[in-house]
């Protein structure tokens, strides 16, 4: 099925991109948009009954690992590098008034 895309259209999407198009480069999108739709429509023609509808091509599963503490508290060990410390945590210079 032939679409005829309007300049108009042409103009308004040039717009809406923020595109200055040359009168050459309004032709040439005019033909690829016009390439686009009768693509889509030949997708159209696909017998898709029976297709369940899916989100993604491949199969998903969670990969991320179970979030398990491997280290426990060792807040102490941590601290004893601290310069300086204050009620179980690192105390630092002000850095505002």
């Amino acid at each position: 099925m032939a679409h005829e895309i309007s300049d108009e259209t042409i103009e308004k999407i040039g717009i809406l991109a923020k595109l200055e198009l040359s009168e050459e480069e309004k032709e040439t999108a005019k033909a690829d948009m016009r390439r686009m739709l009768d693509y889509i429509d030949k997708l159209g023609e696909l017998d898709t009954d029976g297709v369940e509808p899916m989100s993604h091509i491949f199969p998903l599963q969670n990969v991320f690992r179970e979030d398990v503490v491997t280290n426990g508290d060792i807040r102490e060990d941590i601290l004893k590098n601290a310069p300086s410390q204050k009620g179980g945590m690192f105390a630092v210079p002000r850095t505002f008034e």
